[in-house]
């Protein structure tokens, strides 16, 4: 992905703002960055577009294929999900 308009850019940084206050242990910032989101739309772009640019990043780094990365990562995703409360 190239040339994100400025509009996207602080979407996407509203985005990994969130990601980076809820690691930190600051609940309160990430529901604050979260509340300034305009619209769902805007959130979903957003999330969206940091994780285009993650996996992008992790691509170039890891010299992995696109499909290999989300394979591994929906792989993951999958032993890591908790069964639902019977």
């Amino acid at each position: 992905m190239t040339g994100l308009t400025p509009a996207a850019a602080e979407l996407v940084q509203r985005a990994a703002g969130v990601i980076v206050a809820k690691h930190r242990g600051d609940l309160g910032g990430a529901e604050e960055l979260l509340a300034a989101f305009s619209s769902e739309q805007a959130k979903t772009l957003g999330f969206y577009l940091l994780a285009d640019l993650s996996l992008g990043l992790l691509r170039a780094q890891s010299g992995q294929s696109l499909d290999d990365l989300v394979r591994e990562l929906s792989l993951l995703v999958a032993a890591t999900a908790t069964p639902p409360d019977d």
